[in-house]
């Protein structure tokens, strides 16, 4: 017989103690609705109980779709250097509405976007060993593009860094 030191987690059946919880979980740090109704459900809560907690989180201004989405596209942004389209993408799987997405990456400042573009061009380029011109410069725009930068800016970049 094998000894198990798993504890099974406790489910949490109060509503009560569930809005304690998700407040002090939205206080360190901004959630979406959709990451708190997970959490809610993998707690144990019923349907009704959880949407209930999500509907005080929001009255109480623990939870913001609005707040979480600028500051989420501005993070990653910043810390990550995404572009733009893998930021709407993260955010729509997080079922913000595209009203909120647009406000968010908006924030998000041109001449800060395209510099950040153009210094992940150069880091890349200047990292990868494919010695075929043709092929490090696909080899480079597929990185942009899985780093979520927009098609016609990565050729627009493209074309200055060759002609110069």
């Amino acid at each position: 017989m094998a000894f198990q030191n798993e504890r099974k987690a406790e489910k949490i059946t109060d509503p009560n103690v569930a809005l304690s919880l998700m407040e002090s979980w939205c206080a360190y740090q901004e959630r979406c609705q959709q990451e708190v109704r997970d959490k809610l459900y993998s707690l144990g809560l019923w349907p009704e109980a959880v949407e209930s907690v999500i509907i005080e989180l929001i009255s109480r201004n623990f939870l913001n779709e609005e707040r979480f989405a600028i500051a989420y596209a501005g993070g990653k942004f910043r810390i990550k250097r995404w572009g733009k389209q893998k930021i709407r993408m993260e955010l729509k799987t997080r079922r913000i509405p595209d009203v909120l997405i647009r406000k968010a990456l908006n924030q998000i400042d041109d001449q800060d976007y395209m510099a950040a573009l153009e210094k992940s061009l150069s880091l890349k380029w200047n990292a990868e060993r494919e010695k075929n011109p043709l092929k490090k410069k696909l080899k480079v725009i597929r990185y942009l593009v899985s780093r979520g930068f927009e098609q016609d800016l990565i050729n627009d970049v493209m074309k200055n860094v060759f002609t110069e």
